[in-house]
């Protein structure tokens, strides 16, 4: 009678202990446990070498602006050069177009 008169959640709850009490006594659930604690562990490693490269990487980024500016110098005019004559060139060749006010009237 004590079982009717608890809510569904505690007795889901008791439930649940009985489960996980029992699983030890299946064959290979040790080891599968083991494992997927080993898993857990293993992501936790992992999570704390990638917030390290976060500083690395910005770090990196930063070193990498300075080398382009310092490499940058002398393609950057080549580059303005280059586009610029390009500009030109397309400008010269295309072909012009005519404005013809609308007959609507």
């Amino acid at each position: 009678m004590a079982q009717e008169q608890k809510d569904p959640i505690s007795r889901l709850a008791d439930r649940g202990e009985q489960v996980v009490g029992r699983i030890t006594d299946l064959p290979g659930a040790k080891t599968l446990i083991d494992k997927a604690a080993a898993v857990a562990k293993n992501m936790d490693a992992m999570q704390k070498e990638l917030r390290r490269l976060g500083p690395l990487q910005k770090r990196v980024a930063a070193v990498e602006r300075r080398l382009d500016k310092l490499e940058g110098k002398g393609t950057t005019r080549k580059r303005t050069t280059t586009s610029s004559k390009t500009t030109a060139a397309k400008k010269a060749t295309a072909p012009k177009r005519t404005t013809r006010p609308s007959s609507s009237s």
